[in-house]
């Protein structure tokens, strides 16, 4: 199994619940953009799956998602000076990173082109896949849909959580994250996941 066939399994999780809500229940489709603000943790073999991504663009389509990317990164470099490529995730703490993502959490993902579509969708990483849906696993554990404009749709709120092995998907995602790291990509951000892939590109 390669990593995106894992991640067909989040796909197809998504897929369920969205036809058991029913018609037109779950709102989430091309252009709707609420969830794709402020920056967020991503998992090395997630890293890695961005970089493979950004190297399938269209140079043009290419630099401006680096451009993007690079502006996104200086407002890091405002808010955390100490904080340097490739902005390492587990290299802050936990309290230090809430505060970077509720001080940018209007910031549109640098993913997000001008249309207001992901030009990444297709090596979105597993957080993206896992929001838009509450979730509960095969311990009975929830975990809530984040959504932020749900409360605009009562029917799509009020929908029960749709059940998906989530302790099994990290358990083999793990051995995928060990490879990426192997490979030089780290727990970062989309912006540090990208930056991480251009800088890659200007090594001899």
């Amino acid at each position: 199994m390669t990593y995106r066939e894992l991640l067909a399994t989040v796909d197809a999780w998504f897929a369920r619940g969205t036809a058991a809500a029913g018609p037109g229940v779950v709102p989430c489709a091309r252009g709707c953009n609420a969830c794709c603000h402020g920056p967020f943790d991503v998992s090395p073999a997630d890293a890695a799956l961005i970089a493979e991504g950004v190297a399938a663009l269209p140079e043009p389509q290419r630099a401006a998602l680096r451009a993007r990317a690079e502006k996104q990164l200086s407002r890091y470099s405002q808010l955390l000076p100490n904080w340097k490529a490739p902005f390492e995730v587990d290299a802050l703490d936990e309290q230090a990173f809430d505060a970077l993502t509720e001080k940018l959490a209007r910031e549109p993902c640098p993913a997000l082109a001008d249309d207001g579509a992901c030009v990444l969708h297709a090596h979105r990483p597993a957080t993206c896949r896992l929001t838009g849906l509450s979730l509960r696993s095969r311990d009975g554990d929830v975990l809530e849909n984040f959504c932020p404009i749900q409360s605009e749709f009562p029917a799509y709120a009020a929908l029960a959580p749709t059940p998906f092995d989530l302790q099994a998907f990290e358990e083999q995602a793990a051995s995928f994250d060990a490879e990426a790291v192997a490979a030089g990509h780290a727990s970062t951000t989309v912006a540090g996941a990208i930056a991480l892939f251009s800088q890659a590109r200007k090594t001899p």
